[in-house]
């Protein structure tokens, strides 16, 4: 027990001498400290102030909850959150989806697979505004590619952009286009991962590749499946360009986002209001990023 105690002093002493010898002491993280106060914290609690104003650049008036109670009864700006929510949902659901799809096919014995897993990985890199308006050509009613190809058939193609009922869901599934790559490779990094062992037991018992996956690959994905969908559903939240550059919100308001009300209502010079659209974003994020 002597022995024991000694080591377990000598370990304590130990452990505070290298407290103390820290290379990065208390005053080390001011200068971080700094700049997160004034780039962020600072901009933030202005948001909060203005917020609850109808301010110009020049002046304010206190009005409290008006900018909320506005933002939360017209039924155009009530549409934004409704969309998004609606939106990130789809995005990320479709990208959990075809991600674990693509990892599977991807880290199987496959010919050309680091050359396929580069093209799974392309259109992340390539420009959203640009995506986005190369796709509104593609998905132009009557002249675009995506609609003439059934139409050799006799088959009249729906309007991607311009019916209220599709024109959110045709943003989104250009957005699951663009951003499937990422959670791909979140997922062939979670699959690779995964011990050869327990792959080698349920062989021997005798399990198909359906039960494999089943049992073996999609449970240890877990940490995999929660990364891509906490990054996926916080990007579906603050989308917004790839939004504009398709169908600018409409046609109306069908298409409509937070982030997009926001700018509207900024450009139209109801700065509170927008103000308020901006912490609405923030506290989703806020909660979604808490989960």
């Amino acid at each position: 027990m002597t022995v024991l105690s000694e080591a377990g002093s000598a370990l304590s002493h130990g452990g505070s001498r290298a407290i103390r010898r820290s290379p990065y002491p208390g005053w080390f993280f001011l200068p971080a400290a700094l700049i997160y106060g004034v780039l962020f914290l600072a901009p933030t609690f202005a948001s909060l102030y203005f917020s609850l104003t109808r301010w110009t650049l020049f002046n304010s008036t206190f009005i409290g909850l008006d900018n909320f109670a506005q933002f939360f009864r017209e039924p155009f700006l009530v549409q934004g959150p409704v969309n998004t929510v609606l939106y990130a949902a789809v995005t990320s659901g479709l990208k959990v989806v075809l991600g674990m799809l693509l990892a599977l096919l991807l880290t199987s014995a496959i010919m050309g697979r680091g050359y396929l897993r580069s093209v799974v990985f392309f259109p992340v890199l390539v420009s959203t505004v640009g995506v986005g308006i190369t796709f509104t050509v593609l998905m132009h009613p009557t002249r675009g590619m995506i609609n003439d190809t059934p139409a050799l058939f006799g088959i009249k193609g729906p309007g991607w952009l311009v019916d209220p009922r599709l024109a959110l869901f045709s943003v989104a599934l250009v957005d699951v286009w663009k951003g499937v790559g990422p959670a791909t490779v979140i997922y062939i990094a979670g699959i690779v991962a995964i011990p050869k062992d327990y792959y080698e037991a349920a062989r021997i018992d005798g399990a198909t590749k359906w039960q494999n996956f089943l049992y073996v690959t999609l449970p240890l994905s877990r940490p995999a499946t929660a990364t891509v969908i906490i990054l996926s559903f916080i990007g579906g939240l603050r989308t917004f360009d790839l939004i504009w550059a398709m169908t600018r919100g409409g046609p109306g308001f069908a298409s409509d986002t937070i982030a997009s009300v926001i700018y509207k209502q900024y450009r139209a010079g109801f700065y509170g209001l927008s103000t308020a659209g901006n912490v609405v974003l923030f506290v989703l994020i806020g909660i979604w990023s808490c989960r």
